[in-house]
């Protein structure tokens, strides 16, 4: 990909010791009101003219934008390879990374960098805007200066974050556990599961027992393959007999994430069972994800979620399902064994859910 290289000058009175590279895949974040009032996507490589502040800051900063900014509505499991790429190819040149990106799928595309980036020790952060950058109220300003200011900051001489998070509106949270909950308010991301990793007030408060822990021997691995051929079915009073028995007839149909009621559960009639169960015979494989953003699927907690148990059914237990659809589609994309992608999926790869 042709990507568009800009580096940014700053007035500190020496050279920045530190390194933050920005990745501009596009979003709400990059928008101007062009001459006809309308908004598009303005030049990011002038950004210090909306951000002045940037130059401010002690860090030598560089922009990567995407050649064709991208409506996070439209991202793909490729835009999350070529982020994961830049960064891998990028690791040893800078101190942190900071990811501009659109506010839709950003909780999808965090968690699916978490998962490809083995061995990952240094800040990754996520940050984005409810309000463009080119109006007045803004929220894209406070957010990429903090974003910048966390992905550099260091405890002793380490990183004080070594994960892929996302920082909006003051909180930093860890990606893998982050949805988006609100669309019309500034504070439009949440943990429900996970406690936030750090505050940001007049200080930014770090909540380190929560954090990733620095690991000097770890080496970045790039893990980069996907399956897309998985689908998300949602239980809801009603949903008839027709209904599921196409939903599994979906050509190519690898993996299905079970959207289901409170703490896993499901209606237990005895159809709806035997079209689960003679899908998993076909070798598609079923991760039970609860529709609620807090607590977990307890499989057998009660009747209507014990007959999943019996008939083999993947428990999620407090998994997302954002982080479930990408860890889905990135072990089907990496494991050849069956029974070893139900065994990873039921327990965390990288901090998405609970042991």
């Amino acid at each position: 990909m042709n990507y568009k290289i800009v580096n940014i000058r700053t007035t500190a009175s020496v050279d920045p010791v530190d390194s933050i590279l920005i990745i501009y895949t596009g979003g709400t974040f990059g928008m101007a009101y062009d001459d006809s009032g309308s908004l598009a996507p303005f030049n990011f490589g002038r950004v210090i003219d909306r951000v002045p502040e940037l130059k401010g800051l002690e860090l030598k900063l560089t922009v990567i934008s995407f050649p064709e900014p991208r409506d996070s509505s439209n991202i793909n499991y490729k835009d999350w390879q070529d982020m994961a790429y830049i960064i891998y190819e990028n690791y040893s040149q800078y101190d942190g990374f900071v990811i501009l990106h659109g506010t839709d799928t950003m909780s999808y595309s965090a968690s699916a960098l978490s998962f490809m980036l083995k061995g990952l020790n240094k800040p990754v952060i996520l940050t984005g805007a409810q309000i463009p950058i080119g109006s007045i109220r803004s929220d894209a300003r406070e957010n990429l200066i903090t974003a910048l200011e966390i992905a550099s900051a260091k405890n002793g001489n380490v990183p004080m974050v070594n994960e892929v998070c996302i920082y909006f509106n003051y909180f930093l949270l860890r990606g893998n556990r982050s949805q988006k909950i609100r669309s019309s308010t500034f504070a439009a991301f949440q943990s429900q599961n996970y406690p936030y990793l750090a505050e940001s007030g007049i200080e930014i408060e770090y909540r380190q027992n929560y954090m990733a822990p620095h690991d000097p021997s770890a080496k970045l691995k790039l893990v980069k393959n996907f399956d897309d051929n998985v689908a998300i079915l949602k239980i809801f009073p009603s949903i008839n007999q027709a209904t599921v028995e196409s939903f599994f007839k979906i050509k190519g149909l690898r993996g299905v994430i079970l959207e289901t009621y409170g703490s896993g559960n499901t209606m237990n009639f005895d159809w709806f069972l035997k079209i689960l169960e003679n899908a998993m015979k076909k070798g598609i494989i079923i991760y039970n994800v609860s529709q609620c953003s807090g607590g977990e699927v307890i499989q057998g907690r009660y009747e209507t979620s014990k007959r999943l148990n019996d008939i083999g059914i993947v428990s999620g237990g407090d998994i997302t399902t954002e982080a479930a659809v990408s860890k889905l589609m990135f072990l089907l994309g990496n494991e050849k064994n069956e029974a070893s992608i139900r065994r990873k999926l039921a327990i965390p790869l990288n901090g998405e859910m609970d042991n």
